[in-house]
């Protein structure tokens, strides 16, 4: 008898901090979880996602993290996506954008080596400006927009470069200066309204990809 046709997992695996973790919304609503829902929405047998992400991780918190996640449960062999945004405490700390650079890049390295060496299943987002966040009260706007932009300057070029796509939802997360529905209850973190609109995103990336 022929063997029955097992449909093939994905498994998906999301690096970085408190905007993937999502903090301040449900686990459902961050944008892992969303981009598991739509994916799974399309009949594709598509896997809750293995995040590695916590709030305030810089870059090396990261990199710390992934090692400890990866002894506390083992990583799988590859995954078929893989998403990273991280940079945000870089750069609230005071760190220099050149310092940022090596650190990134390293991070990059390795969100491809677990995409199985294929680059074009790697999404890498651009940092949100929480400069217009009422959390940014008293503080100066229009130097920490500068340097967000910077460091979005820095790891887009650097992410293009190894020929991965790379979503720019920077610009979207602006708008909360004006529309504080796209803020989580802290006045800092995105909401999962906001979330969604990454998701569907990432999303119509990975479809693409399938």
């Amino acid at each position: 008898m022929p063997q029955p046709v097992v449909a093939k997992k994905y498994h998906y695996l999301a690096l970085g901090d408190s905007y993937t973790i999502g903090e301040m919304v449900a686990p459902p609503d961050n944008f892992p979880g969303q981009v598991y829902s739509l994916m799974k929405s399309d009949t594709v047998n598509f896997q809750p996602a293995r995040i590695i992400a916590k709030t305030g991780w810089t870059t090396d918190e990261l990199e710390t993290g992934i090692l400890a996640a990866s002894t506390a449960d083992p990583l799988r062999p590859s995954y078929d996506f893989v998403s990273l945004l991280i940079g945000v405490n870089n750069q609230y700390r005071g760190r220099s954008v050149d310092s940022y650079k090596p650190a990134f890049e390293e991070l990059l390295k390795k969100a491809i080596r677990f995409a199985g060496d294929r680059a074009d299943k790697v999404v890498v987002l651009s940092i949100p400006d929480w400069g217009v966040t009422p959390f940014a009260n008293g503080r100066d706007r229009a130097q920490i927009a500068s340097e967000i932009d910077a460091y979005n300057a820095a790891n887009k070029e650097i992410t293009l470069r190894y020929n991965v796509h790379y979503i720019d939802i920077t610009a979207w997360t602006r708008e909360a200066a004006t529309d504080l529905t796209l803020l989580a209850g802290d006045g800092l973190h995105p909401s999962g309204k906001e979330y969604k609109r990454w998701a569907e995103k990432i999303s119509t990336f990975f479809k693409s990809k399938l």
